[in-house]
């Protein structure tokens, strides 16, 4: 019901999204069933996508490499200007805190099975 008043609203503007929404339809509402800490995560994560991007970025601005260990160096100093403070760790932890707690409960704790 809701999703026919998104596309009334702004299915002229913008004709493809309702569309969309429809043909994955089966994904969006298990997704939507989810806790709200592991639902945030979940879609604002596409860190490795990021990662990957900035490493292309990396070896494209060098054109070529005289040898592995050369390309290998320019993608850990990639890695290392993501974070240049090394603060990174706690923000992520601070952010998935909540989702993994989440995480646990909705699977039963198989998170922590092996923990003692």
């Amino acid at each position: 019901m809701r999703l026919a008043e998104f596309d009334e609203k702004w299915g002229k503007r913008y004709p493809s999204i309702a569309g969309t929404w429809e043909r994955a339809w089966s994904e969006l509402v298990p997704f939507l069933g989810l806790p709200d800490a592991i639902r945030q995560v979940v879609y604002t994560t596409n860190a490795i996508e990021s990662l990957n991007a900035r490493y292309r970025r990396a070896a494209q601005a060098c054109g070529h490499f005289p040898n592995e260990q050369a390309a290998l160096k320019r993608l850990y100093l990639a890695t290392l200007a993501l974070d240049p403070t090394g603060r990174g760790r706690q923000r992520w932890n601070n952010r998935w805190k909540s989702a993994l707690n989440e995480f646990d409960v909705l699977f039963d704790g198989r998170l922590t099975a092996g923990r003692v």
